[in-house]
């Protein structure tokens, strides 16, 4: 048994399509782009875009440069670090016990202790 759907087996778009139907494409150009890894990489740009001096690599993730003799040096990552690490880096031990003290004193005062 054969459902009522006439467009079974078809997608929205498919079929013979042509500049006439979409309109003219807007002129463009193609950018070379070498990651450290050797991956060449071109995409398209418009002609009045501005054109970036970086382009992320699609296969390794890494900056890709216009320069393949000189690609640009990979991002340096930060290891993850918690709130704790980043209090740690702006006090000492001494400042947390003198502003663990004065909290607990005016904690103290509140509750009449």
């Amino acid at each position: 048994m054969t459902g009522g759907n006439a467009i079974r087996g078809t997608r929205v778009g498919a079929g013979p399509m042509g500049e006439s139907e979409r309109g003219e494409s807007a002129p463009r150009r193609r950018v070379d782009y070498w990651c450290a890894n050797g991956h060449h990489t071109r995409p398209f740009f418009s002609m009045d875009a501005e054109v970036p001096d970086q382009w992320d690599c699609p296969r390794c993730g890494l900056p890709a440069g216009q320069d393949e003799q000189n690609p640009p040096e990979a991002r340096r990552n930060e290891p993850y670090k918690s709130h704790l690490a980043y209090v740690k880096e702006r006090r000492s031990d001494s400042d947390g016990m003198a502003i663990l003290e004065e909290a607990l004193t005016k904690l103290k005062k509140r509750q009449g202790r």
